[in-house]
């Protein structure tokens, strides 16, 4: 089989790691070539005459365009593996995500989204937490991000709409544990808990960008995650069904956090995660279930493939 590996055209450091890794599982099996989201970027997909994509293009801004590549497929027929337009739709905009949620019954902090032509009114919820309602990787999210009262919430609201031109996600701040969860087809991988307390004194306990960027040596990860049974099956569950109102395909990646009192409240989800051998955290879960990164890569392949049949 003719399978392209479509990815961004400027991948970076880590991305280039990423596509050559996917590249060199692929090619133990397939005839394998790399394709860039550039502007020739459907010309070079029609004259290829390929079977199958394993897309890991987010378009660039931020994971803000990564809906580009799906669409583009779709309409030229060509197969491929993740998640399709408008689930990706749906995760770019989280405040979109946690409609879903909310109506599909998964408990989610409870929140507010404004618009750069809206005041910005009082809530009934501290302590919360202010981001961009696009993108990812943490970018917009800094260490004053929560907010305590009407005037810090006012100046991080005003700070994603002069910085990031979108809505600012006003979200309750959820003061716990935090977890990940993977999901391969339909497996769910074993619950990642992301610890914060090996930080240096006084550094947010949460994923700031700095935190998520610049001191991922310092952040610690239990997989699986100490978590009772019963909760454990509950998180699943929901997951699953997070995984299907949303129409994912093949993978993704979901957070959420717990409270004091043993709740989970899902966050958000992340429904093209990177494969980054020894870095991404679906890689880690993988590993923690007796996976090779090669068996984590067929295993989405397998599932796009079955899908599609």
């Amino acid at each position: 089989m003719k399978i392209a590996v479509v990815h961004d055209e400027k991948p970076g450091e880590v991305g280039m790691k990423m596509l050559k890794s996917i590249a060199g599982v692929l090619e133990k099996h397939h005839e394998v070539f790399s394709v860039p989201l550039t502007p020739n970027f459907v010309e070079k997909i029609e004259s290829a005459g390929i079977d199958f994509a394993f897309n890991i293009a987010t378009g660039g801004e931020g994971h803000r365009r990564q809906f580009y590549v799906p669409a583009i497929l779709d309409f030229w027929n060509i197969p491929y593996t993740g998640s399709g337009v408008s689930a990706n739709c749906l995760c770019i905009d989280k405040s979109l995500t946690k409609v879903v949620m909310t109506d599909s019954g998964i408990p989610t902090p409870k929140y507010v989204c404004f618009k750069q032509s809206h005041p910005v009114e009082e809530i009934d919820f501290y302590p919360a937490i202010v981001k961009p309602s696009c993108g990812g990787s943490a970018v917009g999210i800094w260490a004053d991000s929560v907010v305590s009262d009407r005037i810090e919430l006012e100046r991080a609201v005003k700070r994603i709409h002069r910085e990031y031109g979108e809505p600012a996600l006003v979200e309750e701040f959820i003061d716990g544990r935090e977890f990940s969860i993977g999901i391969v087809g339909r497996t769910v991988l074993p619950i990642l808990e992301i610890d914060f307390s090996f930080l240096p004194a006084g550094m947010e306990r949460f994923y700031s960008y700095r935190v998520k960027q610049y001191l991922g040596e310092k952040t610690g990860y239990i997989c699986p995650a100490d978590i009772p049974e019963d909760l454990k099956t509950k998180i699943e569950s929901l997951s699953l069904e997070l995984f299907d109102r949303l129409d994912l395909g093949d993978y993704a990646r979901i957070d959420l956090r717990i409270d004091g009192q043993g709740e989970p409240y899902f966050l958000e989800v992340n429904s093209l995660p990177l494969l980054v051998p020894d870095y991404s955290d679906i890689v880690k879960m993988a590993v923690a279930a007796g996976w090779e990164y090669d068996d984590l890569i067929l295993a989405i392949l397998d599932s796009a493939i079955e899908r599609r049949r």
